[in-house]
């Protein structure tokens, strides 16, 4: 990207290497009589805020309010973005290298902290480079490495300082440097300037005829090492192509100036007393926003929102301190505090760490006892649930032991009396854990009967098969149905119908079917042998004995009749007597003749 004035051009670029986000950050401003240039590279990995964005944002604004070269003004708008760092550090410590450079197009001062780097080039040769803030450096100032090995040594990402860091930061601000016509800035993150050596550089230099082709050529010089990891990397590039120059003293030309300005303010109040006006209208405004946020941060603890409250409490704390009110500033650095303690609990809590929420609760209570706007009571009663809470994560933790050394029941039994305890104290944030867990154990415990019960049907099963084998029906009918009853209740419905089929077949071993009589069949007796056979009266009916009553003619008729029957129906196998020989129907009426004789 390009930006130019009259007066300086500028070029940048800014990718993200081999990583999915980009954290390095650049950020400028360039006023009539003033610029601002600032290169941030993220040193945290925190997915929601990004801190290279928010150091560089907050400094601008700073520099917008008081655009300046002041190193002491310099020092305090990277502290005061250093302590917004600290303030908006909840999930982790957010951190940046920073680098700034701030010129009035005749000279510049520069400022840094970490290893952020400016290089600066005049008639194409390097004249400046900044110094890191870090061990490898360090270490090279002592004499233990040599100058040239910093950027390789596994210590130069080894910070010292760095904005965001914990306790006071102590940047490096320089002098007020002339700039000539001609002169190249570089400003790099670490990404660039451990791919590209100082020989590199100076040659991209003496190539580029502009800040674009400088930016483009580096990156290219970078990426041509083609590294297995490419970090994060940014350069900004600034040539002065020209430069104001300061007229020289005039004490005949200063006396009529002043003069002119005196007069002005005799007339119409002057410009000293319009700028004040103008300064006491920006400070009543902000004023005003810090008092609106404190308030609506003080709404928020009633309503026990405590992560709004201490958003709007670190925007009006940040009021405070461009208003340099010391007193507000600890009153909502205070509050902040408090409502950030109850944050960090509910916080630990959902991480399943009871003891750092308790002691994160116990240190809300402590902070927030000088303020009414805080629910003590409900402070108290958080933290006496935090008993409770622990002994959910015990029984949890030996639950997870029991199910892990193959314990479901155990580990079933825990879970259960964990998750009673958790709703009957509103353990809201363990109660999705516990269910989860529990369904986990239930379903092994489900499965683990499963193979029980299949393992014993098909014991019953192989029984059954072996008392068939040994024609033991009745014990193998028994064995089959028990085998069934088990497959059926852990609904293994294919080996149901087996078992339905081995039964029906023992079944008609044990019940054999008795086959129906065919009259047309071969070998079946004729009992009539073909003759008439005498009629029998109604009065010849039987007895209750089956004798036939009668007169004894018909009585002995029917007993002979009886027999010859019966031999007949012997004479009907073959070979059973002389008669075998004979034909069928005169064996039977030889017989009945032989009866009928007296």
């Amino acid at each position: 990207m390009r930006k130019e004035n009259s007066d300086f051009l500028m070029s940048f670029v800014s990718e993200s290497g081999s990583f999915m986000t980009n954290r390095d950050f650049f950020g400028c401003v360039e006023l009539e009589d003033k610029a601002c240039y600032i290169i941030a590279d993220g040193l945290d990995s925190d997915e929601e805020a990004h801190s290279a964005e928010m150091i560089v944002q907050t400094i601008l604004e700073s520099f917008l309010e008081k655009p300046t070269l002041s190193r002491r003004r310099l020092t305090d708008y990277i502290r005061i973005a250093h302590e917004w760092l600290h303030y908006e550090s909840r999930r982790v410590r957010l951190k940046a290298s920073i680098l700034i450079v701030v010129t009035d197009y005749t000279k510049m001062v520069w400022a840094s902290a970490g290893n952020a780097r400016l290089y600066h080039f005049r008639g194409e040769r390097l004249i400046l480079k900044s110094r890191d803030h870090s061990l490898a450096q360090q270490m090279a100032d002592e004499g233990q490495i040599a100058e040239d090995k910093i950027d390789t040594n596994d210590e130069r990402g080894n910070l010292l300082q760095y904005a965001g860091m914990p306790g006071k930061l102590k940047p490096y601000v320089s002098g007020k440097i002339p700039l000539a016509d001609g002169d190249v800035l570089v400003m790099c993150t670490s990404g660039l300037w451990q791919a590209v050596e100082d020989a590199e550089m100076i040659d991209s230099v003496q190539a580029a005829n502009d800040p674009v082709m400088l930016a483009d050529t580096l990156e290219e010089v970078m990426l041509s090492k083609q590294r297995m990891r490419i970090d994060n990397y940014t350069a900004a590039c600034i040539y002065a192509n020209k430069t104001y120059q300061e007229e020289p003293k005039n004490r005949k030309k200063w006396i009529k100036r002043i003069l002119i300005i005196l007069l002005t303010v005799l007339l119409v109040g002057g410009a000293g007393i319009f700028y004040k006006v103008k300064s006491a209208a920006k400070k009543a405004e902000l004023a005003a926003d810090m008092l609106q946020y404190e308030q609506s941060a003080d709404v928020y603890v009633t309503e026990q929102e405590y992560g709004k409250a201490v958003s709007d409490y670190s925007l009006g704390r940040n009021n405070s301190i461009k208003l340099k009110d010391r007193i507000h500033k600890k009153l909502l650095t205070d509050k902040m505090a408090a409502a950030q303690k109850l944050v960090d609990g509910e916080a630990h809590l959902k991480e399943g760490d009871i003891v750092k929420a308790k002691a994160s609760y116990t240190k809300a209570l402590e902070l927030s006892e000088p303020y009414s706007i805080f629910k003590r009571q409900a402070i108290e009663d958080r933290l006496g649930q935090m008993t409770a809470f622990q002994k959910v994560q015990d029984w949890l933790r030996e639950a997870d032991l029991k199910f892990q050394n193959g314990d479901s029941s155990g580990a079933i039994t825990l879970y259960l009396r964990a998750r009673s305890s958790a709703t009957e104290n509103a353990y809201k944030e363990a109660l999705a854990e516990i269910t989860t867990k529990l369904e986990t154990a239930e379903a092994k415990k489900s499965d683990v009967e499963r193979q029980v019960s299949q393992l014993q049907a098909d014991k019953l099963e192989a029984k059954g098969d072996r008392y068939n084998e040994a024609a033991d029906y009745s014990g193998a009918l028994d064995a089959y149905a028990a085998a069934q009853e088990v497959y059926q209740s852990i609904d293994m419905l294919e080996r149901v119908l087996a078992m339905e089929r081995k039964i029906s077949k023992l079944e008609e071993k044990l019940n054999p079917p008795v086959p129906a009589v065919d009259p047309n069949a071969a070998g079946a007796a004729d009992l009539t042998g073909g003759m008439d056979l005498p009629l029998v009266t109604p009065d010849e009916i039987t007895d209750n004995n089956g004798s036939i009553t009668g007169d004894s003619t018909n009585n002995e008729a029917g007993k002979g009749l009886e027999e010859s029957a019966a031999k007949g129906a012997a004479s009907t196998e073959p070979g059973s007597g002389v008669d075998a020989a004979l034909p069928k129907e005169e064996t039977v009426q030889k017989s009945a003749e032989e009866e009928v004789q007296p």
